[in-house]
């Protein structure tokens, strides 16, 4: 039985060379073992995986650059690839941050390895790595639907500058954060009791800071060592104004982020409840967050002098997302199971950040510390119904609370390098995803350098 998902009976696709009346009439452009689609921290080493292990890979990536919400979210410093001065997170995403770094455009903040970086160098490494690994890049395409048949998904459909293509694969990697692809196909998706997100933040840059300050030099590391990564008396000074009645919008930390550059910080302060699966609504989040950016600056001029000559040199393309789609998966990884640092058989990924909770409205964060770095396991990428489909990074399987651990970037690294081997290994034993050999999958990731 074949399924049309999220590709309605009747398409027109103008351009200068075609145009289809119906999904039958949209030609397979290419044929892979595995298609990727979504090029962040999870997708782009997913399909460095894949590739490695002789599987035809291609990433599908909507913007024009890969790296996700490290380069289109300003969203820095990469975190948590250490605990205690120990990799937890290794392999593949550990090389990439190893020749980010020889770039000039990566500082390792040790014990416990958050990765400060230059978001443009960040692009070059990804793009280099990716094509490295004869990956086939399909950039400004935007993933707009999927055909499935007898469960299995057999084609996405993706529209950019050509029109609207197709393209086939064995296996299916959704790593689009927002569980995109899965969800297209059917998958199950999780449902939290109470309806709330974690809020969006728009990220910018801002230059001509006085970088050199006390003020920053405390609070733009975020080592653990120089104390608590808030800049504590910024906050401290908003709030106040917020108390004596000055219009002062929601706001997290606030964050002041190295960038590799002398007078320049990346800042994360903005925040507004927004469901990022609604194109309307946030749409009208970022508009509010662009004029609160804005509003922030011209606060930090006034208030500080560190900060008294600064301009925003760059927003993010697009806000921040915590949290949106999640699937149902085979295992649900839970806040018990992850603060306890349960093993699993199919452990294939770690994670040590903390669980971080910011509240929906207002100024209030929750956080709990991991005493020991906890584990994923491999059946939280793959869902029950759909056996040529694997998801990686923000979209796994997961409760809330583990999820506002396992969301940043260094784990969603770690699972993406986890489902591409998994896609591979599929392939080559002629097994649906959810029947690997766990076992060939946990050496292959340790034979890379994963810390399992």
């Amino acid at each position: 039985m074949t399924g049309m998902n999220f590709i309605p009976s009747s398409i027109s696709a103008q351009n200068d060379v075609t145009s289809f009346t119906s999904s039958k009439d949209i030609p397979i452009t290419g044929h892979y073992d595995v298609i990727v689609c979504g090029g962040g921290p999870a997708g782009f080493i997913a399909a460095i995986a894949a590739a490695r292990q002789g599987a035809r890979t291609a990433l599908v990536e909507r913007y024009g650059f890969l790296g996700g919400m490290a380069t289109a979210g300003y969203v820095t410093p990469l975190s948590v690839f250490a605990f205690k001065g120990e990799l937890v997170i290794g392999g593949i995403p550990w090389e990439f941050i190893k020749r980010l770094e020889s770039l000039g455009g990566a500082f390792i903040e040790w014990p416990k390895a958050n990765i400060d970086f230059d978001v443009e160098l960040y692009k070059l490494c990804t793009q280099r790595m990716v094509l490295e690994a004869n990956v086939d890049l399909y950039m400004h395409s935007t993933l707009i639907g999927c055909e499935t048949t007898n469960k299995k998904i057999s084609r996405i459909f993706i529209t950019n500058k050509n029109g609207i293509e197709s393209f086939s694969a064995k296996v299916f990697i959704d790593t689009t954060g927002d569980g995109d692809l899965a969800h297209m196909a059917g998958a199950p998706m999780q449902k939290n009791p109470d309806g709330e997100l974690q809020p969006s933040s728009f990220c910018f840059i801002l230059s001509n800071v006085d970088t050199e300050s006390d003020l920053l030099k405390k609070c733009m590391y975020h080592n653990g060592i120089n104390g608590p990564s808030q800049c504590l008396p910024v906050r401290e000074k908003l709030l106040q104004l917020k108390a004596s009645g000055e219009d002062i919008p929601d706001f997290g930390g606030p964050w002041f982020n190295n960038v590799l550059h002398k007078g320049c910080v990346a800042v994360n302060i903005t925040r507004t409840a927004t469901d990022a699966c609604d194109n309307r609504n946030f749409t009208k989040a970022e508009c509010q967050l662009r004029e609160d950016i804005f509003k922030f600056t011209n606060l930090l001029k006034t208030h500080f002098r560190e900060f008294k000559d600064c301009y925003v040199a760059s927003c993010a393309p697009q806000a921040g997302i915590r949290e949106s789609r999640r699937i149902i998966g085979m295992h649900t990884i839970t806040a018990e199971e992850y603060i306890h640092a349960y093993h699993y058989p199919d452990s294939i990924s770690r994670g040590i950040h903390p669980i971080d909770i910011h509240a929906s409205k207002g100024t209030s964060q929750t956080r709990i510390d991991l005493q020991q770095p906890a584990y994923v396991p491999y059946r939280a990428l793959v869902t029950k119904q759909i056996p040529n489909l694997l998801v990686a990074g923000r979209c796994i399987s997961t409760d809330r609370q583990a999820l506002a651990s396992l969301r940043v970037q260094a784990s969603c690294m770690g699972t993406g390098q986890a489902a591409g081997a998994a896609a591979a290994l599929s392939i080559a034993s002629n097994n649906t995803v959810q029947e690997i050999d766990t076992n060939t999958l946990i050496a292959t990731l340790k034979k890379w350098g994963a810390v399992l």
